[in-house]
């Protein structure tokens, strides 16, 4: 009997395209990860410009961008978590430092007002115009306007642009200045819940206006906004990746912690819960409870503590691979959960201790359990480019990026020159000297002095 071109043509496909459940079914006997799929494509009617990539970690944090960065601290700090919150995603702030600089990289991220410089370069009065000639020269300087303040940081007024030339060189800036009186400046008081609309529409209001100043109660100043910053904010705030931020308009920032323990190798339940507690009352957003093997007695009893303290909160744990990894935690209180041990490109789980399941198997079996217990599941490491994001995201509701942006100018990592070309430091966290320096509790060593290096670092 004939059958139609189509229909033959449909045959063909279901044959050889398989949907996730049926491939990984009839490969069952396999550990699959990126490099061994790829995607075939279907019929759509979307275009890229309409393309929206929103996800959520919970009921209470959505993202436009479903990207975080890695706990890691080569990786993420508080330059690092505000760019990824400014561009939709999320910064998972690493736990190598100690409890209170957490807080203090949680409170700088809570207070970054996007478009403000929060700390622009000033000038003093006394000094010359051939002085501030000299340091634009020496530093690079792209621009020629600056505050002018004392040696309390109280404004006096603002040199402009116009004023820094070759041929005043010799005048002081306090007779070049324009003085306080004459300098538009606001409040940061009067900002509001929304510090770019009320900046933007106070240059829309003044003509010709081109920088704001912002000064604390005391009139010392706090910052300052360009008109050219604002108008690309604007620009940008009309796309489709939309910063992540809270209720009271600032940015959203996650932390991993690690699960204290006492003398007796029990967990420390009043610690861990008045760190957490100090972090949000900062402003922490999500919480990430982050251990190599988070299919433990140890995890699990972190998660449920954490949960029955801040029944709110965003709780991230791992990390599993396995469907009774995923149930264990969601049952304990997580949100959302790291599948992924041993992926990383830098990561020797797998050499050291034999453990591992390939990413792409290990997500397929727990985005099954995932969805049964109504959590989320993030993938965790083992993303080299930009295809591995798309095939992580046909199971996963996010992705966590490591190595892809340890390169990048907000990563802390130390900056290395080899061979005339310059690189920065990315280690893993099972590293000698990360551990050293405080990650050893992820790999269940509590005291300095208690674990002993014996493989390659990666």
């Amino acid at each position: 009997m004939a059958v139609s071109p189509k229909k033959s043509s449909s045959n063909v496909d279901s044959q050889f395209y398989l949907p996730a459940k049926s491939f990984f079914e009839s490969h069952a006997g396999y550990g699959l990860t990126y490099d061994d799929i790829s995607l075939a494509t279907l019929h759509s009617d979307v275009l890229p410009r309409q393309t929206r990539l929103d996800t959520s970690l919970s009921d209470q944090i959505s993202l436009s961008l479903p990207i975080i960065s890695s706990d890691m601290d080569t990786v993420t700090e508080h330059q690092m978590a505000i760019a990824m919150a400014l561009n939709g995603g999320l910064g998972l702030l690493h736990y190598n430092m100690s409890e209170a600089d957490q807080l203090r990289e949680v409170q700088r991220v809570k207070n970054h007002i996007h478009g403000m410089i929060a700390d622009p370069a000033t000038v003093v009065a006394d000094a010359t115009i051939g002085d501030v000639l000299a340091r634009i020269e020496r530093d690079g300087l792209s621009f020629s306007t600056f505050p002018v303040v004392d040696k309390d940081g109280r404004l006096l007024g603002l040199l402009p642009g116009n004023a820094v030339k070759d041929r005043h060189r010799m005048r002081t800036v306090h007779a070049a200045m324009i003085p306080v009186e004459k300098v538009l400046a606001v409040s940061e008081k009067d900002l509001g819940k929304d510090p770019i609309a009320t900046a933007d529409r106070i240059f829309s209001e003044r003509v010709g206006l081109n920088k704001l100043l912002v000064v604390d109660p005391k009139g010392r100043l706090r910052g300052l906004f360009t008109l050219s910053d604002i108008e690309r904010i604007s620009d940008e705030s009309r796309a489709n990746l939309r910063p992540t931020r809270d209720a009271n308009f600032r940015l959203r920032v996650g932390v991993a912690v690690a699960v204290p323990r006492d003398s007796e190798g029990a967990l420390d339940r009043e610690r861990l819960i008045n760190h957490v507690g100090s972090l949000l009352d900062a402003g922490l957003d999500a919480c990430a409870v982050s251990t190599a093997h988070g299919f433990s007695k140890g995890v699990g009893d972190a998660v449920r503590a954490l949960r029955k303290a801040f029944p709110k909160l965003t709780l991230i744990a791992g990390n599993v691979t396995s469907g009774d990894g995923v149930e264990f935690l969601a049952d304990a209180g997580a949100n959302s959960i790291k599948i992924g041990q041993g992926p990383g490109s830098i990561c020797t789980t797998r050499i050291v201790a034999g453990v591992g399941i390939p990413q792409l198997t290990a997500l397929y079996v727990s985005s099954v359990a995932a969805r049964k217990r109504g959590v989320r599941i993030i993938a965790d490491g083992g993303i080299t480019k930009s295809g591995d994001v798309v095939k992580a995201l046909t199971l996963a509701d996010a992705v966590i990026l490591g190595g892809m942006l340890a390169g990048c100018r907000e990563a802390p990592g130390k900056i290395l020159e080899i061979n005339g070309k310059t690189y920065k430091e990315y280690r893993g966290m099972g590293s000698l000297e990360a551990m050293r320096k405080g990650s050893a509790s992820r790999y269940g060593h509590e005291k300095p002095g208690k674990f002993t290096k014996v493989a390659p670092e990666g």
